[in-house]
């Protein structure tokens, strides 16, 4: 199902956790639980899998996130504060030691010159702080949007769970 660049992250990220006690939890939006997807993919995650929430829709981020609906509305749902939020809360809801967050446009449709396709923002919450990365991956079609917008989220959980305490 995961093609295996996305399955030897999501195996590394696993045995890293597992090896330090961290347990992980999603929190997508464009991505729609492909994240999650690629961590459950690999047998024995769910020692370190807590669980994963997917915020599509505004409210949904607002209700199951916790985001403020005035951060949504001052920032756009595809945003670095929004972002930073939705793995805040995420973290906090489901308990878990980090968790990552996904929300961008994947196109075809949804962009704007401020706001391009391939616009994804990421962040991964540890409790201690929140980092962030933004990252254009440009027009490539939603499927391939999709699939680099997971890598990006694996490294960067993977790097969070490298340096966690």
């Amino acid at each position: 199902m995961f093609d295996l660049d996305i399955r030897s992250l999501a195996a590394e990220l696993l045995n890293i956790s597992r090896e330090r006690g961290i347990t992980v939890a999603t929190v997508e939006s464009c991505t729609g639980g492909l994240v999650a997807g690629a961590l459950t993919a690999i047998s024995g995650s769910s020692s370190m899998v807590l669980g994963g929430l997917v915020t599509y829709s505004n409210e949904a981020k607002t209700v199951l996130a916790g985001v403020p609906a005035e951060l949504i509305r001052q920032h756009g749902a595809v945003s670095e504060p929004v972002a930073r939020a939705m793995a805040e809360g995420g973290r906090e809801r489901l308990s878990s030691r980090l968790a990552v967050s996904v929300t961008g446009i994947a196109g075809p449709d949804g962009g704007s010159e401020a706001k391009p396709v391939g616009l994804v923002h990421f962040a991964c919450a540890n409790g201690a702080r929140t980092l962030h990365r933004e990252k254009r991956f440009g027009a490539k079609g939603r499927d391939e949007i999709r699939r680099l917008s997971v890598l990006e989220a694996l490294d960067l959980l993977r790097g969070a769970a490298l340096t966690i305490e």
